[in-house]
């Protein structure tokens, strides 16, 4: 999933998205006031321009408010992305579509109007440990032991599901009743996820096939105030028989 990740964000980088010197003033404003706050290292400061939940890489739990935030500055920008930020000119800051504007190849967004940031794609030194361990610490039926990647848990009214990156590019997807837990043998486990970029904003779907039947896990990464985090949709032969809105589970 990185790698599609930087694939994707290599592509908008590449496309003619280096439209710096066409930001609108209050834009630009705006980026200068975020480099202007990482040169003053103030997590206080910082935690006001932060759109809430900032998320991290699964199993990591995302950041919830401004408190945590101040708690956990140091995880997330390590003295290697403050520089970088700090230090960065408004020409390195591109807008792309109604996303935002990104630096570099997306290693932050920010809000095109308010300037608010938005996600970070960077894993310093210290959460890629943290991350190493809570995944060896997962307690996994032994049929979803073997994975490369995790990439996310879900609970919607009635299921428990998980998906998990395996080692020929494809996707798993292991799914239980809602009061089950992953220690549990799974109900249903198919292994043969394709995953697909949705637009511009990171929005994606992994679809699974199984018979007639079709499972489609969208995650929702930008989209209306208050929407789902994971909307699942199972067709049987072309018609759509299920739809439950999901949360992410953090560990």
């Amino acid at each position: 999933m990185k790698f599609k990740l930087f694939l994707f964000l290599l592509f908008f980088s590449k496309i003619g998205y280096s439209q710096s010197e066409k930001l609108d003033e209050y834009k630009v404003a705006n980026i200068k006031n975020v480099i202007a706050l990482f040169k003053q290292k103030d997590s206080s400061k910082i935690s006001n321009i932060i759109s809430f939940p900032l998320r991290r890489e699964y199993p990591i739990p995302n950041i919830k408010d401004k408190n945590e935030f101040k708690q956990r500055f140091s995880e997330v920008f390590d003295s290697i992305l403050i520089e970088k930020i700090a230090h960065s000119k408004i020409e390195q800051w591109s807008e792309v579509g109604w996303r935002g504007i990104m630096l570099d190849d997306g290693v932050i967004w920010i809000t095109s109007d308010k300037g608010k940031i938005t996600a970070v794609n960077y894993q310093s030194d210290f959460e890629k440990k943290l991350r190493k361990d809570l995944v060896a610490k997962e307690n996994l039926h032994p049929s979803l032991k073997t994975f490369k990647n995790p990439i996310y848990s879900i609970k919607t009214k009635k299921f428990l599901i998980r998906i998990d990156e395996l080692a020929n590019h494809t996707y798993r997807y292991a799914s239980w009743k809602i009061d089950e837990k992953e220690s549990s043998k799974p109900d249903m486990i198919l292994n043969n996820g394709e995953f697909i970029f949705q637009g511009s904003g990171g929005n994606h779907v992994i679809t699974f096939s199984n018979k007639n039947y079709k499972y489609k896990v969208y995650r929702n990464m930008i989209g209306e105030d208050h929407a789902a985090d994971i909307t699942l949709v199972v067709e049987k032969d072309g018609q759509v028989i299920l739809t439950e809105n999901g949360t992410l589970i953090t560990k």
